[in-house]
């Protein structure tokens, strides 16, 4: 039954990730800040609706357009999310958006961080290292957005010796995706180590969670 459910989730993830990858680039707006309603129609929804398509409450082509399609997915998210569900994108729906997803340059940020950090590790391993970006993001001792966690001084050895910037493939892609829509399989840790290269003392401090792979997760 285990392995059923992780397939199916693969093939979902596959099918979302191929999906996401066919939206022109260009498309991307700046960091989207503006409230939005019913009638709005810039590349803020465009952001918005990509980010809710990553998490699978708006099935519609992304068209920058408010519209009832939209306010839907955005009444779906505030009711899980814990916001007031009143169909409009405000400032405390923007802070639970940017809490819990990405959007689409945060999204190559977080392939490229999983791909440089665990392209050896099981797939299991590679969504487990996307799921400490996301619990740091979401952790008020970490910076809470993705470029503040990955760029954070000495916070990952790839950025660090510069393999960050290799191009991540396909796979990548799907662990992050997983990893944005919640699948967490370090039981909410913060960090990460391979017990056989670690020299850092400190960290063999950090309460443990679970073995993936090579890497030791811990909160």
């Amino acid at each position: 039954m285990i392995i059923i459910r992780t397939n199916l989730r693969k093939i979902i993830s596959a099918l979302i990730l191929s999906i996401l990858l066919l939206i022109p680039v260009l498309a991307q707006p700046v960091q989207a800040a503006a409230t939005l309603k019913p009638g709005s129609a810039n590349g803020d929804v465009w952001d918005l609706q990509y980010r809710l398509k990553t998490l699978d409450f708006y099935t519609q082509p992304l068209d920058g357009k408010y519209g009832p399609n939209t306010k839907a997915a955005v009444l779906r998210f505030q009711k899980e999310y814990g916001v007031p569900a009143d169909g409009i994108t405000g400032p405390q729906t923007w802070r639970q958006l940017k809490k819990y997803t990405l959007n689409q340059s945060e999204m190559d940020i977080m392939a490229r961080i999983i791909y440089s950090e665990a392209r050896g590790e099981p797939y299991k391993g590679q969504v487990a290292v996307g799921a400490v970006v996301m619990n740091r993001i979401q952790s008020s001792e970490f910076p809470n957005d993705i470029r503040g966690v990955v760029f954070q001084p000495r916070a990952f050895t790839a950025v660090d010796d510069g393999q960050y910037w290799l191009t991540p493939n396909r796979t990548a892609y799907m662990a992050a995706l997983d990893a944005v829509r919640g699948w967490d399989p370090t039981y909410e840790s913060l960090y990460y180590f391979n017990p056989v290269t670690a020299t850092s003392t400190w960290i063999w401090s950090r309460p443990q969670t679970v073995q993936i792979g090579k890497h030791i997760f811990a909160r």
